[in-house]
């Protein structure tokens, strides 16, 4: 029981602690041009 005592608690900031970060990314824009890096991929750029 006393593992649990610790590790419920540790859980729960990890938890809240992604829950923090991701919404830090969505106020920064982070999830603004999801299709973005998938079209870039695409396009042939050659060096000239």
């Amino acid at each position: 029981m006393s593992g649990l005592s610790i590790l419920i608690p540790i859980a729960l900031g990890m938890g809240l602690f992604g829950l923090v970060v991701f919404f830090w990314a969505m106020r920064n824009g982070q999830f603004e041009d999801l299709d973005g890096a998938a079209h870039r991929i695409l396009i042939d750029e050659e060096d000239e």
